[in-house]
């Protein structure tokens, strides 16, 4: 009986020591749960406090209308550099990379057996010459002979007609000098344009052939310089409309992110054909290429300017929202309360949006602080704070985006 007596005492002790310590808990939550719900109540019933946010002005501005496309840089010209006649490689006078002007000598075949060809077309128009000259004086004295009737008219006209025969003798012996001269000449590999020499193709000693498929050296042509790109098919109409097919309109080839203009050039060609498997224009532009911005092969996003709009409505690209209706921005009204209201959006540059729909210059938008709103919420209007970087932290840098065009 001790033991079940002590036992039951000390049961009843934990049980009183648990009953203490949870019935002062279960107070103090229930006394906060009612405060919390009162304080909501309160601010509830109080209609809430203006949200803040960063206001912006609606403005108007000129404005360029482009269109966006992928291009690819193409020398203006590129020539590969062949031997016109076989022998042995004896000089190469270029250096790689080397800019070169037309005219400029790149490289010497040896010339030995072109000038002995023509050494002996020389000397073979030397003796037809020779055998014309004696074919003349043979006609004179049997001219005379034919009027005394010393020679019958047979042995005239032989004498005529191998004079003839020797005459046409001398024209063809200068011709094969003409063309030996020719061949003399291909030995002097000369370029044939201004470009710039890329790697050589063979060395000095090698045997050249007229029919070798590397050639010597290829030179490409960098000012002024092409890019090609493309754009899709219903942008045809639009660019035909600004006279595009005339060439002409300004062209911006700019890198692949966006973010600097590598040269300023102008429509050349708009092809005459759209490609049925990619339902794509090609178009053609050159540049002036001064500061060797572009490289052959380079990819590039080529801009074209279609036109100017004067007066246009801009406003912060941050301004657009987009939801399930489509674009649209709050605005605040004159009691400091924002309407949620529907805009068109024709493109966006940068840190602006042209609207073509929907906002009036002058009026204010909500520029941040969007996901905090709802119609009909009253606004407080806050300045921008500067951003806070812990010390040691490099920030990153804003890189300025820009959006293709597009139509509402």
């Amino acid at each position: 009986m001790s033991k079940r007596l002590l036992f039951g005492i000390i049961g009843a002790l934990v049980l009183l020591i648990a009953w203490w310590s949870f019935h002062p808990r279960a107070d103090q939550s229930g006394s906060t749960v009612a405060e919390g719900t009162s304080g909501r109540r309160g601010r509830s019933g109080a209609g809430g406090g203006p949200v803040p946010v960063i206001a912006g002005k609606v403005e108007q501005k000129d404005t360029p209308i482009y269109l966006d496309g992928l291009g690819t840089v193409q020398a203006f010209n590129t020539v590969t550099v062949h031997t016109r006649v076989d022998g042995e490689l004896q000089k190469v006078l270029f250096t790689e990379g080397q800019d070169v002007k037309t005219g400029d000598l790149l490289a010497v075949i040896d010339p030995r057996p072109f000038q002995a060809a023509l050494d002996q077309a020389i000397a073979k128009k030397a003796q037809d010459e020779a055998q014309l000259a004696n074919a003349k004086v043979t006609l004179a004295r049997n001219t005379d002979l034919l009027k005394k009737k010393v020679i019958d008219q047979q042995d005239f006209d032989t004498s005529k007609y191998q004079g003839d025969q020797f005459q046409a003798a001398v024209q063809a012996d200068q011709a094969a000098i003409e063309a030996a001269k020719t061949q003399l000449n291909y030995t002097q590999i000369k370029s044939p344009i201004d470009g710039r020499t890329g790697v050589r193709l063979v060395d000095v000693g090698n045997i050249v052939h007229a029919a070798d498929q590397n050639g010597i050296v290829v030179i490409t042509q960098l000012h002024p310089i092409s890019v090609v790109f493309t754009l899709p098919e219903q942008n045809l109409q639009e660019i035909l409309n600004q006279g595009g097919a005339n060439g002409g309109l300004k062209v911006f080839a700019l890198d692949r992110g966006n973010t600097s203009t590598l040269d300023e050039g102008a429509l050349a060609v708009v092809d005459n054909e759209i490609d049925q498997t990619t339902g794509t224009l090609k178009l053609k532009a050159t540049f002036p290429n001064d500061q060797l911005q572009l490289w052959p092969g380079k990819f590039v996003n080529a801009r074209l300017i279609l036109t100017t709009r004067e007066g246009a409505t801009v406003v912060p690209s941050s301004v657009v929202q987009r939801g399930p209706q489509g674009t649209y921005a709050y605005v605040i009204k004159t009691d400091k309360t924002v309407e949620m209201r529907p805009i068109k959006v024709a493109q966006t540059e940068g840190n602006l949006a042209l609207v073509d729909e929907g906002l009036q210059p002058g009026e204010q938008v909500v520029v941040d602080g969007q996901y905090k709103l709802q119609p009909g919420a009253h606004v407080e209007l806050t300045t921008p704070q500067p951003s806070k970087q812990q010390p040691g932290v490099r920030g990153k840098q804003p890189t300025a985006k820009m959006a293709r065009a597009s139509k509402p």
